[in-house]
């Protein structure tokens, strides 16, 4: 049974932020109070930031962007910080599954090795630039001469980031702008900071210069300072829609830079010629994982009717077999939800489903050995796309089964959502899995399992975001393109592809 955090890891500088490069007391008295889901205690306390604070990291990240060296180095350069700091994350790997298992109630199997990692995204980011300069020289359609594009950095980031998977989300978005040349200023989730100190201290220790990484843990309204200041130059979220459109409102309003990696319901589409036996395994953790706290979940999943029984007890038998408890337990599937406002509001949706007329095939509320912690059983609705539960993301382990009488109707359905993020077709016909892939407007499908790749770009169509992370997509949100109209290429100019 978790006390206090400090049994798991431990902090060099836990009363102080990192701005500027330097351990600097907070300018005000807040503090964020930290609970351990697993069992609802306060585990601890950790410095809340003020809008003094705000404004300190905001103008330490200006200074080290108009005058200090990061922007300037080469790429070759930035790139060997990069995979110094992956080497770091690596070796203090165990403190981040740590951190993610005591702050938010991951289960050790995801947060674990071989889960998501920062080490990856940094390494594979600094690996992206290396050998790079970003200069393509064109010829001139109109005049003797070149023109020269080149990719600058977008300038100083804010990174608002989530506290479903905190380290490594926050990372997709600090690796490629540290990579551009971009200062950083992170705010993490206020019910996930601590990973914030563990993310300086390795920072610190590769040797990222003054200013260039900061970080400030406050709520939304301190938060909201930081994405409304005219010195933040781009704004990158990961989080709800609504968060999303509240952000692109604000910064469009004095046309600042924004990506959005927001919300999703997505539908797993399966076909009328697979069977459970294929399917079941590849498609539960996708919704359960997590305790289903993921933007990409397959929450939505369309059977054929006349299968809905077939279906329904294959899931179901699944999900009774999960095991549900200690995050901290390598049998566990996964472990409680985050935060007793999320547990609520997931508990409020078991009770909204069956008013709407779902019916519930297995779960539907806590886990009955389970009286501490904000612990959800797994459950399956069976339903309709038009109920909210087949409508709205609920972020919990709880899923909608849904009938569909033909393909077209199931690419309808699929369709029929404000969402985009995610999707999966389950055939064993890969020609009809293209096809109806590319009729799913999501920014994400899948044949027969469910992906997430850093190599690939990820992001969704419609409420579920703007721009793409991963891949040489994400690095592309923190440029700009500039064009140098020369009369010849200069000896100092190399392209490189």
């Amino acid at each position: 049974m978790v006390q206090s955090y400090t049994e798991h890891f431990t902090l060099q500088h836990p009363e102080k932020f990192y701005i500027g490069g330097e351990w600097v007391a907070p300018l005000g008295s807040g503090r964020i109070e930290l609970v351990y889901p697993g069992n609802e205690r306060v585990i601890g306390s950790c410095p809340e930031a003020s809008v003094e604070d705000i404004e300190r990291a905001v103008a330490a990240a200006r200074a080290a962007f108009e005058q200090g060296p990061w922007p300037r180095l080469s790429f070759d350069e930035r790139a060997e910080i990069l995979l110094k700091a992956a080497g770091i994350f690596q070796r203090r790997a165990a403190d981040f599954t740590a951190s993610w298992i005591v702050e938010m109630g991951c289960a050790i199997s995801l947060a674990g090795p071989g889960g998501f990692s920062p080490f990856g995204i940094f390494s594979y980011y600094g690996n992206m630039v290396k050998g790079r300069t970003f200069e393509e020289v064109r010829r001139q359609s109109r005049r003797e001469g070149v023109g020269i594009v080149v990719k600058e950095p977008v300038g100083v980031v804010a990174a608002i980031t989530p506290w479903n998977a905190p380290a490594s989300l926050s990372c997709k978005i600090i690796a490629p702008a540290l990579a551009n040349g971009c200062p950083v200023i992170l705010k993490p989730a206020p019910e996930t900071p601590l990973y914030a100190w563990q993310l300086a201290e390795c920072l610190e220790e590769a040797g990222v210069p003054p200013g260039i990484f900061n970080f400030v843990p406050c709520g939304r309204e301190v938060g909201d300072h930081l994405v409304r200041h005219p010195g933040v130059d781009k704004v990158s979220l990961i989080g709800s829609a609504a968060a999303g459109r509240h952000i692109a409102s604000v910064v469009g309003s004095r046309l600042g830079r924004c990506s959005l990696e927001l919300g999703g319901k997505s539908p797993a589409v399966i076909l009328d010629d697979i069977d459970p036996e294929t399917v079941v395994p590849r498609l539960i953790p996708h919704f359960t994982m997590n305790a289903g706290q993921m933007c990409a979940g397959l929450t939505r999943i369309l059977v054929p009717e006349r299968k809905h029984d077939l279906w329904a007890d294959a899931i179901a038998a699944a999900l009774a077999a999960l095991k549900v408890g200690d995050p901290f337990d390598p049998e566990t599937a996964y472990g409680p939800i985050a935060m007793k406002r999320q547990y609520d509001k997931v508990m409020d949706y078991m009770d909204v489903g069956r008013a709407e007329g779902a019916r519930v095939v297995c779960g539907g509320g806590r886990p009955k050995d389970l009286n501490q912690g904000y612990y959800v059983e797994p459950t399956l609705f069976s339903g309709t796309n038009e109920m909210r539960v087949g409508r709205e993301e609920i972020f919990g382990p709880v899923a909608t089964l849904i009938t569909y009488g033909s393909e077209e109707e199931a690419v309808a359905i699929a369709n029929d959502t404000e969402y985009g993020l995610n999707a999966a077709v389950y055939t064993s016909d890969a020609d009809r899995a293209y096809r109806v892939s590319r009729q799913i407007r999501a920014g994400n499908v899948t044949h027969n399992d469910w992906v997430n790749d850093i190599q690939f770009p990820f992001g969704g169509f419609k409420s579920s975001g703007i721009g793409r992370d991963g891949g040489p997509e994400g690095l592309a949100l923190y440029q700009e393109t500039k064009v140098v109209f020369m009369d010849a290429v200069p000896p100092s100019v190399h392209p490189v592809p």
